[in-house]
């Protein structure tokens, strides 16, 4: 019998030995892929760069330089083309020409790219081209194409640190865009916290760092009007949670939805319950179709108030209460709630993505 539960346990150990192999080897593979694709987007910008740069140069030494620029691009795609195929059009070297004047003249985009160096992990590129490159470019060339369109410096630069921060797709990079994440982000925050967003991106370190106004949820797929239950809503988001999340921001994870609570043999439902790592803090959601009233910031208060006293730990942070509803009133958010207030916050939600027309509104109100 000893012997049998020794063959078995050796058995047991030389299958763990096995998956712990495999799982290694398949991390490391991954890893690799994803070093390949990154040297791919490294270097295909940076010589994208590099080609913009000749193009600018040479025809900065022409003596006709609109008619000359035009002589230039057209030789040079119709040469391209004929040995490298149809991606070196005359419409994308006029494109790689604008990468260059466009980020040729900016700083690194944030404190994590500073002192203009070249990451030591970079792939080798000729002399020429590292003398010239202001920053590693971490995107792909689609992801630069869509940011050099961004006029807004600042707003370009929070872009591009945030696509790099949250590995967005290039899909994910627009509807931030559409959605105008950067302009909800500002709207609450001063001159320096504005230039913030375009030095380091969206930096959480406080409660109010974590709200936008108005949350747009466009990928629900609901009708503007509110046809649609709060239990309808609700399920939409949890069926989308993952685009939910992407809204929210940096450091959410899901932790409940429609959560009891109970005292004094009285059951109260949270809608959903989130926890956010940067902060160490529960966030609650409660979901109003409608205006907001009184009645459910007082309802929030005492959601966390309970959360505070009954389930965050010592080390753990304030909980903060976020009530998403279609309509409000700023009055009755503002003295309903104490002047100090860092823990409940409310929200518009849009079901579908504002025009430039309405945003335009929103900022002016």
């Amino acid at each position: 019998m000893k012997n049998i539960l020794s063959i078995y346990k050796i058995n047991i150990k030389m299958q763990v030995e096995k998956q712990n192999l495999y799982t290694k080897v398949i991390k490391l593979l991954d890893q690799a892929r994803q070093n390949v694709v990154q040297t791919i987007n490294n270097t295909m910008a940076m010589t994208y760069f590099e080609i913009g740069k000749m193009i600018v140069e040479e025809e900065q030494d022409g003596k006709e330089k609109a008619e000359y620029g035009k002589q230039i691009l057209s030789e040079l795609s119709e040469r391209l083309v004929s040995e490298f195929g149809k991606g070196f059009s005359e419409t994308n070297l006029k494109q790689m020409r604008y990468f260059y004047l466009t980020y040729s003249i900016r700083q690194t985009v944030s404190d994590e790219f500073e002192n203009n160096e070249i990451l030591e992990t970079s792939p080798k590129t000729s002399d020429s081209i590292q003398q010239t490159m202001p920053a590693q470019f971490k995107l792909t060339w689609s992801h630069y194409l869509k940011l050099m369109r961004i006029t807004n410096v600042n707003e370009r630069n929070f872009y591009e640190i945030e696509s790099i921060k949250n590995n967005w797709s290039l899909r994910e990079l627009q509807r931030q865009y559409d959605s105008a994440l950067y302009t909800r982000l500002a709207l609450s925050k001063n001159k320096e916290e504005v230039l913030s967003l375009g030095q380091k991106g969206q930096i959480i370190e406080k409660s109010k760092d974590l709200i936008k106004d108005p949350y747009v949820l466009e990928f629900l797929g609901l009708p503007e009007q509110n046809f649609y239950s709060e239990s309808e809503l609700e399920q939409k988001l949890i069926d989308k949670l993952e685009h939910f999340l992407l809204e929210l921001g940096n450091g959410f994870t899901f932790v409940a939805r429609q959560k009891r609570i109970t005292f004094e043999e009285r059951h109260f439902k949270i809608d959903l319950v989130f926890y956010n790592r940067i902060l160490k803090c529960f966030v609650l959601i409660d979901l109003k179709i409608g205006e907001l009233k009184h009645q459910d910031i007082g309802q929030m208060q005492m959601y966390v108030n309970y959360f505070d006293r009954e389930v965050k730990l010592e080390d753990e942070n304030k909980t903060i209460g976020i009530i998403l509803c279609q309509d409000k009133s700023e009055s009755v958010v503002r003295y309903t709630l104490p002047e100090n207030n860092e823990q409940i916050f409310a929200s518009k939600y849009l079901t579908v993505l504002p025009s430039e027309k309405d945003f335009i509104k929103i900022i002016e109100n």
